[in-house]
């Protein structure tokens, strides 16, 4: 059953506002969007990161649910090894009836996603824990001071990969997490973006309903990590989407889905934007509008395409 707006209206609200998370950050909207998604009571792991330094600062928390800091690579084991504490737990009847559908929720940034904590998540995905893995993605280390990660598109420009005389930022694509994921052969995957709130709410709600591991990538624009106005982020969000950079898909039991705006581009119903239209607004990339650069730009297109091209045959689309 579809979430509708109206029916959040009245539900508890599993983050507090009044945390130290950037003015126009979008990751506590998608804390919330993902929390809100069920009425099951629910426990939360966080990786060290913006996230959780911002909301839990000593002796303050914003979370309302129970939960749980630990280091910025073990956030899948640390959720892996309550749920399987809770496992026993109900097996030696010390769980009380109204506690047994509690769902477990792991939230990590992509530095200990991707990188740091990628072989955490693996191991917990292949052990078959039934929890679901948020990674609010924003694309480089930003509460470290904007340091470059697998997930860092080519061209930006970070503190490790700065733009100068001889270099226009990254380098290499970025890493594709949804495809590695996917060959764990978990139950559940998607990818989401936070403007776009139903689709990314009931992706949620069947992520958390699944029996078994479930995985989801939410693009997460970073105000200063992206150097954008704090009123941007919704825009920026979309534009993702719409260009391709961003697609929305679902991967329900191997079978693969365009969502959202990418199945409307995918059917014909909606354009396709050029990737200028998702750079453009974002200070780390606005070198590549310089004349020297210009190749740079049909660089990203021509990545984007090809992952585009890719994820739409694997949801049975022909070029």
């Amino acid at each position: 059953m579809a979430i509708l707006l109206k029916d959040l209206v009245n539900k508890n609200v599993p983050l507090n506002g009044g945390h130290r998370m950037c003015p126009g950050c979008p990751t506590p909207v998608i804390v919330k969007q993902i929390l809100m998604s069920t009425d099951h009571p629910k426990v939360a792991a966080n990786a060290t990161g913006c996230l959780e330094v911002a909301t839990t600062i000593y002796p303050y928390t914003a979370w309302n649910i129970p939960w749980i800091h630990n280091a910025f690579e073990n956030a899948a084991a640390t959720i892996a090894g309550i749920e399987s504490a809770f496992r026993a737990l109900i097996k030696r009847g010390e769980i009380a009836e109204d506690r047994k559908q509690t769902k477990f929720i792991a939230f990590g940034g992509d530095g200990g996603t991707y990188d740091i904590g990628l072989q955490s998540l693996s191991g917990a995905l292949e052990r078959g824990h039934n929890f679901l893995y948020v990674c609010y993605d924003n694309e480089g280390y930003m509460n470290t001071g904007i340091q470059r990660s697998s997930a860092t598109p080519i061209g930006a420009n970070t503190t490790t990969t700065p733009v100068g005389k001889v270099s226009y930022g990254k380098k290499e694509p970025r890493k594709d997490l949804i495809s590695i994921v996917a060959a764990h052969h978990i139950p559940y995957i998607a990818s989401a973006a936070p403007h776009n709130w139903m689709d990314t709410m009931n992706k949620a709600k069947k992520a958390i309903e699944v029996n078994g591991p479930a995985f989801m990538d939410v693009i997460s624009p970073c105000v200063p990590g992206w150097k954008i106005r704090t009123d941007e982020w919704k825009g920026i969000s979309e534009a993702a989407v719409k260009t391709c950079f961003w697609p929305l898909i679902e991967i329900e039991n191997g079978e693969w889905r365009l969502t959202g705006e990418s199945k409307k581009i995918a059917d014909g119903k909606m354009e396709k934007l050029p990737v200028e239209e998702f750079l453009k607004s974002q200070g780390r990339f606005k070198h590549l509008f310089k004349l020297e650069n210009k190749d740079v730009i049909k660089l990203i297109q021509d990545d984007v395409d090809k992952s585009w091209n890719y994820y739409k045959r694997m949801a049975g689309y022909n070029d």
